[in-house]
């Protein structure tokens, strides 16, 4: 994943800059400046009340006593969403808009973590390793009723 970031890099603006021309050619230059801004701004109200809502959420499952896993990864999306949204362009405005609807963005989320690969490293002590094959994990724990 991390190879194609420099190519999003390139690609994304030349995107953005073909979209701004054909949009610019056909409505003029002006209402093109003003659809871009317009995006930025209702995308900026979107994404405070998005965010509203879902730190009101994770709010509402913490003191619940329940861990706001989903709401974590929405506010990342959100986040992400949100500077999209200010990016000027309309390839990126509608990347930004899906990350700030709703449905859109747990649809994201969902799919990502269906498709992703978690890779996790760890060290084991070959000193107090006892049986070939075994690792020994330590920690503590309390029972909670």
């Amino acid at each position: 994943m991390m190879r194609f970031w420099p190519v999003l890099f390139f690609i994304i603006p030349l995107i953005e800059v073909y979209f701004l021309i054909q949009v610019g050619s056909v409505i003029g230059a002006g209402w093109t400046i003003f659809l871009v801004v317009l995006t930025a701004v209702i995308g900026v109200s979107l994404l405070r009340q998005q965010g509203l809502s879902t730190l009101m959420r994770a709010n509402r499952l913490m003191s619940q006593g329940q861990i706001p896993a989903m709401e974590m990864l929405e506010g990342l999306v959100l986040a992400v969403g949100g500077a999209l949204l200010i990016t000027p362009g309309f390839f990126t405005d509608i990347l930004g808009f899906i990350c700030l609807i709703p449905m859109t963005r747990r649809g994201l989320i969902r799919y990502l973590l269906l498709n992703s690969t978690i890779k996790a490293s760890y060290t084991v002590d070959r000193e107090n390793q006892h049986h070939q094959g075994s690792r020994t994990i330590e920690g503590d724990y309390t029972r909670e009723d």
